[in-house]
């Protein structure tokens, strides 16, 4: 249980930090100690599965909150606060608030979809392990996790022209559903939502402690910077590249502080940045 009221809590993106085999970049470790020391929660969020992300929680000693699926629900450690949310389900050894639809709901739509577009999908829980693990270029344990899934649907298109895709995608947003490119895959989700697990997460470490927390979001994609950057106080963001001109960073919070991964001393920038963002 987190003992004492936190004054900041980091919004980390971490799907460029960890790899699919649990192995974190240099420097993460240790920025990761120092905001734990420092009683500041860090934040996972990812578009992986709670099975994807488990060797890497225990690993690392991860003991704070993470954003799964892309932002399809919160999942808290065991007894983390003292008070329930408000709605909530049991994944595993993780209570989790939903932002989206518990499958079955991603796999009958993307099932329906399909059908009505006259698309050709393969989902991944169609494939033989063998199969899977060939197509997702990973070894067969780490391959099949990516399927088990609480909320999205992974899946590829076999076959579809870009324009076909893109009828696919805009089908899809008319329906409210998610549809978003995964590396070489694609996941769909129903009512995938990120700014409502921040703020359902923001409500919890308020009610628990009396004081709403400063929320700093560290983005290390574009994918989830508009999102993060706009509900956020404080942005930095952390990545092998430098922003693009007109890249969107979202449009209501502050421009972000840019650092390179390849600095020496990005870590210790950051964690500048966040201890001067609690004053």
């Amino acid at each position: 249980m987190l003992q004492r009221s936190p004054t900041a809590v980091v919004y980390c993106t971490v799907d460029e930090l960890v790899s699919n085999l649990s192995r974190p970049v240099e420097g993460f470790f240790e920025f990761l100690s120092t905001l734990q020391d420092a009683n500041i929660p860090c934040v996972w969020v990812t578009s992986r599965n709670r099975l994807q992300l488990d060797t890497a929680i225990r690993k690392i000693g991860q003991s704070s909150p993470f954003i799964a699926e892309g932002g399809c629900g919160v999942y808290l450690p065991e007894d983390y606060f003292h008070l329930k949310p408000s709605k909530s389900t049991r994944f595993g050894r993780f209570t989790c608030i939903p932002a989206a639809a518990i499958q079955p709901a991603a796999s009958n739509e993307l099932e329906l979809l399909a059908e009505e577009t006259h698309t050709e999908v393969v989902p991944l829980r169609s494939l033989t392990p063998r199969e899977l693990a060939q197509n997702v270029g990973l070894p067969q344990r780490e391959a099949e996790l990516i399927r088990q899934r609480d909320f999205d649907e992974f899946f590829f298109f076999a076959g579809a022209s870009d324009a076909e895709i893109a009828e696919f995608q805009a089908e899809a947003a008319r329906r409210k559903l998610q549809v978003r490119s995964r590396g070489i895959l694609w996941s769909l989700a129903v009512g995938a939502n990120l700014a409502t697990c921040i703020r359902e997460l923001t409500g919890l470490y308020q009610r628990s402690f009396r004081a709403r927390p400063f929320n700093i979001a560290l983005a290390t994609s574009s994918e989830d910077m508009p999102t993060l950057f706009g509900i956020c106080s404080r942005n930095i963001f952390l990545a092998d590249r430098h922003l693009e001109e007109g890249e969107p960073q979202g449009s209501n919070g502050p421009r972000p502080l840019v650092l390179s991964l390849s600095e020496p001393a990005a870590w210790e920038t950051a964690l500048d940045a966040i201890r001067a963002s609690r004053v």
